[in-house]
């Protein structure tokens, strides 16, 4: 007998996430992959502690107000950069310590593509449309990230969290992100209504 209470939102958001890196991995120079799904419940400061940060981390978001507070992020270790551009674009751009801009319209082009995935699952299933956001781009330690983001989530908020680690080879170069959503819980408690857990 399956106890997670939290299966329909993990399998939603995995079928939509793995038919857009099937997508992406057909038009694109490396093989993408979703490693893992996992759903529960925290603050924005939780969901951003699922990267491993080394130093600073890059990350890509957008809010969806019209809708709830509903926000989804991207987060890329500036070190990976070179194979995450490989494994897209199929250049590597030649590192140099910051970011550049270059490289920024290319994660926020990238991480738009799978956000929109992510939320769509839920979206989708609520029957509610939505008109898209800007993907916004910030780079930082896990302090700063939390500042910038809890602007729209407001600090010690709870949500549903919808996070997931994608993988990219290409060559013989690998790299591992994160993605995850923050569903308010009257949007969450909506999904599982009409999603119950297997």
């Amino acid at each position: 007998m399956n106890t997670n209470p939290y299966t329909a939102l993990e399998n939603l958001a995995a079928r939509s996430l793995e038919t857009c890196l099937q997508r992406i991995s057909r038009v694109s120079a490396g093989t993408w992959k979703v490693l893992e799904v996992k759903a529960g419940s925290g603050t924005l400061e939780t969901a951003l502690k699922l990267h491993a940060y080394k130093g600073t981390a890059a990350a890509v978001y957008f809010n969806l107000k019209d809708i709830a507070p509903l926000t989804a992020v991207m987060l890329f270790e500036p070190a990976d950069l070179e194979c995450i551009s490989k494994g897209f674009t199929g250049h590597s751009f030649p590192r140099s310590g910051a970011i550049t801009m270059a490289e920024e319209v290319m994660l926020t082009e990238l991480a738009n593509i799978v956000l929109n995935a992510l939320i769509n699952a839920p979206l989708n299933a609520l029957k509610k449309s939505f008109m898209p956001a800007v993907p916004l781009f910030v780079q930082g330690d896990l302090q700063r990230l939390a500042l910038e983001l809890g602007r729209v989530t407001g600090p010690g908020t709870n949500f549903k969290i919808i996070a997931a680690s994608i993988s990219v080879q290409s060559g013989n170069c690998a790299s591992r992100t994160e993605v995850f959503t923050l569903l308010p819980e009257e949007l969450a408690q909506a999904l599982e209504r009409i999603q119950p857990s297997a």
